[in-house]
């Protein structure tokens, strides 16, 4: 263990330490999106094959925090449609984690995330397409599996959200609440085929202590924000996060 962390360098700890405070933060007042935005730094950081399981890592160790902090807010409908089934994608995408690539779906998706811009003009629509409960069924699945691929799926959740009707606290207590059994599901499935080594444990926990402390940050300046100001950083994300994930699939790509 002492030659364990002998090896790891105290600055790399605290980067990833900020990285979790300032993802998270953005995280929380945008419904999602910290994961996302952590990849392309994190292929850099620690490399593109070991992004994935100490992102999900990092992100489930903050996860208390958030749920805590949102309680009375979680939509335990939407919660209940979700999570059985998104279990079941984490534990088979992290079976699968070595043999798939999933370029064209990454591309599939950053379009659509890229397409809220015009679905919602910005904020000033409220809502774009109908969804229905039943929706969060092949939804969990579906974002589960691709997540658990990328270590960062939650922005392309928010569209189906906020035409449901979940906003603001809502929405990031829900997305919070359907994560954290998602997470118990995908760590669990890691660490049982070998991709979670001490190493990236030790990131893990440091990115995740960091993102704890960004959810409280974040929530301070959630409860200063209008409906629409929410919106309108939901979406930003989403097209940020979109763009993202195509340049990672053409990159991987080509």
């Amino acid at each position: 263990m002492a030659q364990l962390f002998s090896d790891i360098s105290i600055w790399l700890l605290i980067t990833l330490f900020v990285l979790g405070a300032a993802s998270f933060t953005l995280s929380t007042i945008s419904g999602g999106g910290g994961a996302l935005m952590q990849i392309p730094i994190l292929n850099f950081l620690i490399g593109t094959s070991q992004t994935a399981p100490v992102i999900n890592l990092g992100t489930f160790i903050s996860r208390p925090s958030r749920i805590i902090i949102f309680w009375k807010h979680i939509v335990w409908r939407v919660f209940w449609y979700y999570v059985p089934s998104a279990m079941v994608g984490a534990v088979l995408a992290a079976f699968l984690f070595a043999e798939v690539k999933i370029y064209w779906i990454q591309i599939v998706v950053g379009l659509f995330l890229v397409s809220t811009f015009f679905q919602y003009r910005f904020g000033k629509k409220e809502r774009s397409f109908e969804v229905r409960y039943w929706y969060f069924i092949p939804l969990g699945f579906f974002i589960s599996m691709i997540g658990t691929f990328t270590g960062g799926m939650g922005p392309i959740l928010n569209p189906f959200l906020l035409n449901a009707g979940i906003e603001k606290e809502s929405l990031v207590g829900t997305k919070a609440a359907q994560a954290f059994f998602l997470g118990i599901a995908q760590i669990g499935s890691y660490t049982f085929f070998g991709l979670l080594t001490p190493e990236l444990w030790v990131y893990g926990i440091a990115l995740g202590l960091g993102a704890t402390l960004g959810n409280f940050i974040g929530k301070e300046l959630l409860k200063r924000m209008s409906k629409l100001a929410f919106r309108k950083w939901v979406i930003a994300i989403m097209v940020i996060s979109g763009l993202v994930l195509l340049v990672k699939a053409f990159s991987e790509l080509f």
